[in-house]
C-alpha cells in the first residue's frame, strides 16, 4: 500500500518527524499552532494505522519469512563495498508487519494522539515539548516495524533522547534524577544489544542477490534461520556458551525497558516526575518494546535457549507480579501506585511468554494491547486530579463520587479493568495468559495468581479511600472532568469494554503470527544441540 510512491509503514512511522519540523516553523508565541500541528500529525498516524488493521491479511503467517509479513518496504540503505575488518557492510531499510506488530503499531499511534491532547496545559517551552514528543513518536513507531536489526537500533536509540528531555525538563522537582536514573539503565541495556547485534552480523551470511556471494547482514529474518550460520563465526556453534551470553545480553537490553526485577528501579521515578503524558507514553508504549523485542528478536534468533531459559523466566514473571502488587499496595502516592501496579501487570506478559504454547503466547501479547490501553486510562486519570488538586497523596482526597461524579465513573472503569473483572479487555489477556502458564509451570502459574487477589486489594483500597466516604471539603468545589478530558479517556474506555465483549477484534490480528511463533521456536530449538 503506497501513496506518492512511499509505503505506508514510512508514511507512519515519519509522519510525525512532518509534524515536528511544522511545529518547529511556528512562531513561539503561537502555541496553539504547535498543538493543532501536533495533533493533525498523529492523527494522520491514526488513520493510517486504522488502514492498516481493515488491510491486513489475517491468514497469512511466518514470523521468519518474508512471505509472512505484510506491507514490505525494501531497499539498500548503506552499502559500502569494502571496508577493513568488516569486508562488504550491506545495511538495508527493511520494513513490515505481522500478527505480533500490528496490535503493537495501532496502539502507538492511538497513546501518541491521545498525550498530545493531555500535553494541552503545558505551559514551558511548548514548541521544545512537542518537537520531542513527535520525535519520541517516530522512534517508538520504527522499532514495531523494522525488520532489519541496524535500523531496529537506530529506532531503538532515537526513542532515548527525546524521552530524557521530557522528564528531564518538563517533570516533576525531582526531574534530573529520574531523567538521568533513566537514560543510565536504558544505555546500559542499549550497549550489551549492540554487542550482541554485533556478533549476530558477524554470524549470519546471505548470497548477494547480484554477484550471489555470500555478504554479513542485519536482516532480522535471515537471523532466524540457523542454516544462514556461517561456519566457525561466534555465534554458529549452537552448542557453545557465546549464544547463551549473546541471548543474557539481549534478555538484559530488553528486561530493564520491561522492566523486569531488579532492574525496575528505574520506573517509579520516571513515572511520578513525568509530565501525564510522558507517564502515558511510558507505560503505554515503551514498557511493551522489552516484550516485543524478546518476542521479535530474542525467542526465534535463539530458539533453543528460549526454550532452556523458560522456567527462570517464569519464575522472574512470578516475582514481577507478586513484588509489583506488594509495592503498590504500600504506596500513598497516587502516580507511584499505578507505577508498580504496571510492574505487576508486565509479569503476566512474561509469564504468558514463559508457557511456549498458544495460550499463553496468545494471552501475552493480547495483554500487551490491554495493559497500553488500560495503564494509559489510569495515568491521565491521575493527571486529571493533580491539575486541580496539586497533589497525590491519597489519604488528602474522599468522597469525590460526590464532587466530581463523572470523574469516578469513568475512574471505576479503568479500576476495574486493572484489576481483570469479566467482560473488560484485561480479564481475557489474563486469563489467557494463566492458562497457557498453568499447562507448563503449574505451581508458579498457581503462585502468581495471588496478584490477582493483591490487585484487587489495593485498587479498591484506592477507589475507597480517593471516591468513598464523606467529602473532603477542601475538595468541594474541584470541578468535574472536562470535554478535553473526556476525549483521551472515552476511546481508551470504549477499547476497553469492546474487547473485553469481542476480543476477536484483536486476536484475529495476532493469532496465527503467534501460532507460527510458537510452533517455530518450539521446533527449532528442539531440532538444536544445546550445552546446558
Amino acid at each position: 500500500m503506497d501513496f506518492l510512491g512511499i509505503g505506508i509503514l514510512t508514511w507512519i512511522t515519519f509522519v510525525p518527524i512532518v509534524g515536528m519540523v511544522a511545529v518547529l516553523m511556528i512562531p513561539k508565541d503561537n502555541q496553539s499552532a504547535m498543538k493543532w500541528a501536533a495533533a493533525a500529525a498523529t492523527f494522520v498516524q491514526v488513520v493510517l494505522a486504522v488502514m492498516i488493521y481493515f488491510s491486513f491479511n489475517r491468514g497469512l503467517s511466518g514470523i521468519n519469512t518474508l512471505e509472512g509479513m505484510q506491507f514490505v518496504e525494501k531497499v539498500t540503505w548503506i552499502d559500502i563495498k569494502s571496508v577493513p575488518w568488516f569486508g562488504r557492510i550491506h545495511i538495508e531499510y527493511f520494513m513490515g508487519v505481522d500478527g505480533l506488530s500490528t496490535p503493537m503499531v495501532l496502539l502507538t499511534a492511538l497513546i501518541c494522539f491521545l498525550a498530545v491532547f493531555a500535553s494541552w496545559n503545558i505551559e514551558k517551552a511548548m514548541k521544545g515539548y512537542m518537537a520531542m514528543l513527535l520525535l519520541l513518536d517516530t522512534g517508538m513507531m520504527g522499532v514495531f516495524v523494522a525488520l532489519d536489526f541496524f535500523l531496529f537500533y537506530v529506532f531503538w536509540e532515537v526513542m532515548l533522547l527525546p524521552m530524557y528531555f521530557l522528564i528531564g525538563i518538563w517533570g516533576g522537582p525531582r526531574r534530573e534524577y529520574a531523567a538521568i536514573k533513566f537514560f543510565l539503565y536504558t544505555l546500559l541495556g542499549s550497549v550489551l544489544m549492540l554487542l550482541a547485534m554485533i556478533a549476530l552480523y558477524f554470524s549470519v551470511t546471505i548470497p548477494d542477490p547480484a554477484t550471489g556471494e555470500r555478504i554479513y547482514t542485519f536482516n532480522m529474518l535471515a537471523m532466524m534461520d540457523p542454516a544462514n550460520y556461517q561456519a566457525g563465526s561466534l555465534l554458529a556453534g549452537l552448542g557453545t556458551y557465546w549464544r547463551h551470553l549473546a541471548y543474557i545480553a539481549l534478555f538484559i537490553g530488553f528486561a530493564i525497558k520491561v522492566p523486569i526485577f531488579p532492574f525496575h528501579t528505574w520506573l517509579p521515578d520516571a513515572h511520578v516526575e513525568a509530565p501525564t503524558a510522558i507517564s502515558v507514553i511510558l507505560a503505554g508504549i515503551l514498557l511493551k518494546m522489552g516484550t516485543y523485542g524478546l518476542l521479535r528478536i530474542s525467542y526465534p534468533m535463539f530458539p533453543e535457549l528460549a526454550n532452556y531459559y523458560a522456567w527462570p523466566l517464569a519464575l522472574v514473571a512470578l516475582i514481577n507480579i507478586v513484588y509489583g502488587a506488594l509495592c503498590a499496595m504500600a504506596q500513598q502516592d497516587f502516580k507511584k501506585l499505578i507505577a508498580y501496579s504496571s510492574i505487576s501487570h508486565m509479569g503476566i506478559v512474561l509469564l504468558g511468554m514463559s508457557a511456549m504454547n498458544t495460550q499463553g503466547m496468545v494471552g501475552a501479547v493480547f495483554q500487551m494491547f490491554n495493559h497500553g490501553t488500560i495503564t494509559a486510562m489510569l495515568f491521565l486519570i491521575v493527571g486529571v486530579i493533580y491539575d486541580r488538586a496539586h497533589t497525590r497523596d491519597l489519604d488528602a482526597f474522599g468522597g469525590l463520587a460526590i464532587t466530581m461524579p463523572k470523574y469516578t465513573g469513568i475512574m471505576t472503569v479503568a479500576f476495574f479493568a486493572a484489576l481483570g473483572l469479566p467482560g473488560l479487555s484485561g480479564f481475557v489477556s489474563e486469563a489467557f495468559s494463566f492458562l497457557g502458564a498453568f499447562q507448563t509451570f503449574r505451581v508458579i502459574t498457581i503462585i502468581s495468581t495471588l496478584g490477582i487477589v493483591l490487585t484487587a486489594g489495593y485498587m479498591l483500597w484506592t477507589l475507597q479511600r480517593v471516591f468513598l466516604g464523606q467529602p473532603n471539603q477542601r475538595w468541594a468545589s474541584l470541578p468535574d472532568i472536562n470535554g478535553r478530558e473526556m476525549f483521551t479517556l472515552v476511546p481508551l474506555a470504549v477499547i476497553v469494554l469492546v474487547l473485553g465483549i469481542y476480543p476477536s477484534f484483536m486476536l484475529d490480528l495476532m493469532t496465527s503470527s503467534v501460532n507460527h511463533l510458537v510452533d517455530f521456536v518450539k521446533e527449532t530449538g528442539a531440532s538444536m544441540t544445546l550445552v546446558p
